[in-house]
């Protein structure tokens, strides 16, 4: 059977194993939410916005004869991978997520751990700070409750409206970054403390170890639960996958 993949994207890891999917002669689909303006084109045929929940994505595994589902969306994408798996499991489609190892504590971090938005926002309930504010534009009126502060916005898109707090500045950029940049970054801006979603990876990472060298405390947004799955973490282990499935990759 020759396989017809269905890639959850929207990541660094997607963009790889499309092209890795692409030079390896397969058919495949790339999906995206449709939450970046200006998404990076890719080497297979590509779609954009939501399925429908959990029934409009089986919906689609049958309609495209899907033969196997890779989630390879964002760790933070919990609801997406809560339908892959519900989708998955109602057609019988093979599924496996392309994941990034979460990022975890080295000496020096100062990290203060909270299990969701709401848990940051509370954590900045305090007196006025400037804050690098690193968990994208969705989010950002989650934390007008504390609008005493200073935050500093690194977006891929610019934000739509009128930001919801008074003191802010806005830097439209796309990763990765450098530690010596972002270093060179949170000193210009006086930064005092750093808000983050554990997203894993290399990309997002430079703002982490420049932290730790600044010595900065970081607000840490632990990642969503999301349903047991068979997990990897390269487009190369996607391909062996595919071939313990019984897929013909043609070699």
């Amino acid at each position: 059977m020759r396989p017809n993949l269905l890639i959850l994207g929207g990541t660094s890891e997607a963009t790889a194993l499309a092209r890795t999917v692409a030079e390896a002669g397969l058919s495949g689909v790339y999906s995206l939410a449709g939450r970046v303006d200006r998404p990076l084109r890719q080497p297979l045929p590509m779609r954009t916005g939501g399925f429908g929940g959990a029934e409009g994505l089986a919906g689609f595994l049958r309609d495209h004869q899907i033969s196997h589902l890779v989630d390879a969306t964002h760790p933070f994408a919990a609801q997406m991978s809560r339908n892959a798996c519900l989708a998955a499991a109602e057609t019988g489609v093979p599924l496996v997520a392309l994941t990034r190892p979460a990022w975890t504590p080295q000496p020096g971090d100062r990290w203060t751990h909270v299990d969701s938005i709401a848990g940051a926002v509370a954590a900045l309930d305090r007196p006025m700070a400037r804050i690098m504010l690193a968990v994208g534009r969705m989010h950002l009126a989650d934390f007008a409750p504390n609008p005493q502060h200073f935050y500093l916005l690194r977006l891929v898109d610019p934000p739509v409206g009128a930001l919801p707090f008074p003191d802010a500045e806005v830097i439209v950029s796309r990763g990765p970054f450098a530690e010596a940049e972002d270093t060179a970054l949170m000193q210009a801006h006086h930064i005092d403390i750093i808000v983050s979603k554990n997203s894993g990876g290399t990309g997002a990472y430079a703002k982490i170890a420049a932290a730790r060298r600044l010595g900065l405390p970081v607000i840490m947004i632990d990642r969503p639960s999301v349903p047991d799955r068979h997990e990897v973490t390269t487009a190369d282990a996607v391909l062996d996958w595919l071939a313990h499935t019984g897929a013909d990759l043609g070699v």
